[in-house]
């Protein structure tokens, strides 16, 4: 019974190993990354919405200290947008490269939450939207500012599965024929699950 609890106890402390200063943490996610929108103008008196899509993911994480972080978050999505409760305009890819400084609470635990604030840089682009035939234009860029809140749960000595959710801040301008339509507020939500290791 002494031996099967002292190994316990080793299993458990060898689980609870994690990262420490110098080393780079990669997770695989996948993600939901589903649009709060709002928007002025005539996007707003139209109704214009954006359809969440679900996609893979990759981050990695530098660890500044043992318990601050550094995470450049992956990824793009394609989402369709809608107007006056569903018809299609067409879809555009968005690639929003994330880069958040993280405060990891416990290091050193089986459970490991953390929290992150950032900034975010988003690229649109294979625009395809279109009313009637007749092209909708965009800003191609955006900056905004990007929060988190996750935690990872150790699995082994190296391996652990990670929850995140994030909200960022994404907006475009659209035109139509040279007349603005107005901005369009995406800032989606992002619920993520995965699993990582270390290096």
């Amino acid at each position: 019974m002494k031996k099967l609890a002292l190994a316990a106890a080793i299993g458990l402390i060898s689980a609870s190993a994690f990262a420490a200063q110098g080393d780079i943490l990669a997770r695989f996610r996948v993600i939901n990354v589903n649009p709060d929108v709002s928007a002025d103008s005539t996007l707003s008196a139209i109704h214009t919405d954006v359809k969440s899509d679900t996609v893979p993911e990759l981050d990695f994480t530098y660890m500044i200290t043992n318990n601050i972080g550094a995470e450049l978050i992956l990824g793009t999505s394609r989402h369709e947008l809608t107007i006056n409760g569903g018809t299609s305009l067409g879809k555009v890819s968005v690639l929003p490269p994330t880069l958040t400084l993280q405060y990891h609470f416990m290091p050193e635990a089986t459970f490991r939450p953390y929290v992150g604030l950032g900034v975010n840089y988003t690229r649109f682009y294979s625009n395809g939207l279109n009313v009637g035939g007749t092209a909708v234009d965009i800003d191609q860029n955006s900056w905004g500012l990007a929060a988190q809140v996750g935690a990872d749960v150790a699995i082994s000595k190296n391996l652990f599965i990670n929850f995140d959710v994030k909200k960022i801040d994404i907006k475009t301008k659209a035109r139509m024929g040279g007349s603005d339509l107005g901005t369009l507020k995406i800032n989606p939500w992002v619920y993520g699950i995965g699993i990582g290791t270390k290096f």
